[in-house]
């Protein structure tokens, strides 16, 4: 059993922590380095590969945390680079191609799009997309039909046991396992007296939710979530500014709440 930890925040990247455009995280750094100056624990929650996530883990030093990658699907344990197992992507694929062919064209995932191609549907660098192309766990891609084709397509997929989760950018495909189930262990092993998450999407919901406070961070490029369960009573709350700006503002309001932060 893990050490107990008094703060433990669990949070998304893309439109939250790291900026929908640039991707950058610099904007966050005060409230970073307040985290780390508490020892807090930091977990990125992220449909990133382990293969994305481990050199952002580094850059942010946060090394010594876990972090659950691919929406969920799969955790990267502290201090390790990896995860070497290619059985659970390569099955995903081949459920998916076996999709009735009128929907299967109309989803067009990672494993579809060239490097080229993925650049270009995600902005990341070359070297980037290519990371994000070393799937193991899940399949994020782009649904190109109608909401009613899209329910026919998840219909088919949750009878072989494929679950759909809907991102900022992408409808990723997996087994099974999402960010609030690798949240609830990691909340077992360390056993915080404080979690907080943070979020800007369908699939940061049920985390959001799970935390003792979530932050729905304000993202302009997609439309805002629908009112959460402990909204009212202000368990959850909601960033005015977007990424990793208004990531920045609200933890460093609620290490105050907290009495957490050492000003």
């Amino acid at each position: 059993m893990e050490e107990t930890t008094e703060l433990l925040v669990f949070t998304d990247l893309d439109g939250t922590l790291i900026d929908h455009d640039t991707y950058a995280w610099s904007p966050a750094k005060d409230a970073l380095d307040a985290l780390k100056n508490i020892g807090a624990g930091l977990i990125l929650a992220s449909s990133k590969t382990a293969a994305e996530i481990a050199p952002l883990r580094a850059e942010l030093e946060l090394t010594a945390w876990p972090a659950i990658v691919e929406n969920g699907a799969g955790l990267l344990e502290a201090e390790t680079t990896d995860i070497i197992d290619a059985a659970h992507y390569e099955k995903l694929r081949d459920v998916l191609d076996g999709a009735p062919a009128a929907l299967r064209r109309l989803y067009c995932g990672f494993g579809d799009m060239t490097t080229a191609q993925v650049v270009e549907a995600t902005g990341l660098s070359s070297g980037g997309a290519m990371l994000a192309k070393q799937r193991i766990f899940s399949e994020p891609g782009l649904w190109e039909g109608t909401d009613a084709q899209k329910q026919d397509f998840i219909s088919y997929l949750t009878t072989q046991g494929v679950i759909a989760q809907q991102g900022g950018r992408f409808l990723t495909l997996s087994f099974g396992g999402n960010k609030v189930d690798q949240m609830r262990k990691l909340i077992t092993r360390y056993r915080p007296k404080h979690t907080v998450a943070l979020g800007d999407a369908p699939n940061d919901i049920a985390m959001l939710e799970c935390a003792d406070i979530g932050v729905v961070i304000h993202n302009p490029h997609r439309p805002p979530l629908a009112p959460l369960k402990g909204e009212d009573s202000g368990r959850i709350i909601r960033s005015t500014a977007a990424g990793p700006v208004g990531w920045n503002t609200a933890m460093l309001d609620l290490l105050k709440t907290l009495e957490l932060d050492q000003e």
